[in-house]
């Protein structure tokens, strides 16, 4: 497993049980942020102590999990991963005293092993349990400038407001975006922007391939999209830099 800090004095451990992970088997991951061989307690960042988002190399599989703190300040999660392959874990925290951190995880996996095809072409229009959500300004995202993402969403041909969408995780939606070429990492609340539900600003710092998931919340229940994009270079040293993103 290997770790990339933020944080120069304080350093993110996982260990598993079982050692060995298995592909459909569920493995428990015991999670320590310490510093000077110490646990150490973190903040409440968006309702939660920390937040895991895991995703296969090829960016074709997501999940975000909140792993359950213990009485010892270290941090347990479960999950079972669909296929062996490597995964990469971004382990998003804020310790008591010190800046908000994202560290990198990569994660082997054995057993069965399902071909993964990595996406190439823009996505800008997601379905999910019958919602359809479009990434309206997705042609024109780029870099070295403050970005707006503009979603809208709708059910049965209505367009829908913020209204009918429920808080997620202190936010009107969560947003995730990595890159494909160097894993490069950003996590995004959003809240609204009449007429967009979900609307949030960022700074995206390299062109390239992007896969990026939403979630959002609507009558009790989460739902889950994804969509790629495509970042072009944007004029160097244009505009402000706004970004509720963590970047790895």
């Amino acid at each position: 497993m290997n770790t990339h800090q933020h944080t120069e004095s304080v350093d993110v451990h996982v260990t598993s049980e079982p050692k060995n992970i298995i592909a459909n088997y569920p493995a428990l991951f015991i999670i320590s942020v310490t510093e000077s061989g110490e646990n150490i307690p973190l903040e409440v960042v968006h309702t939660m102590k920390m937040h895991l988002l895991v995703v296969n190399e090829e960016l074709t599989w997501f999940d975000h999990i909140h792993p359950e703190k213990q009485a010892d300040e270290t941090y347990y999660v479960a999950e079972t991963f669909p296929s062996a392959g490597k995964y990469l874990f971004f382990i998003d925290y804020k310790p008591v005293d010190h800046p908000a951190s994202v560290s990198m995880k990569s994660i082997e996996v054995e057993g069965n092993l399902l071909k993964q095809i990595p996406e190439t072409k823009p996505k800008l229009t997601a379905v999910v349990d019958g919602y359809t959500i479009s990434l309206l300004n997705g042609n024109d995202l780029k870099t070295n400038t403050a970005q707006s993402l503009e979603f809208s969403i709708e059910q049965e041909g209505k367009r829908l407001e913020e209204k009918d969408i429920e808080p997620y995780l202190g936010a009107n939606a969560h947003i995730v975006m990595i890159s494909q070429a160097d894993k490069d990492f950003l996590h995004i609340h959003p809240m609204s922007q009449d007429p967009f539900p979900i609307y949030a600003k960022t700074y995206i710092k390299k062109t390239g391939l992007y896969r990026m998931w939403v979630q959002f919340k609507i009558e009790g229940e989460i739902h889950t999209v994804d969509f790629t994009v495509i970042i072009s270079e944007g004029e160097a040293n244009k505009g402000i830099h706004e970004s509720h993103g963590a970047h790895h």
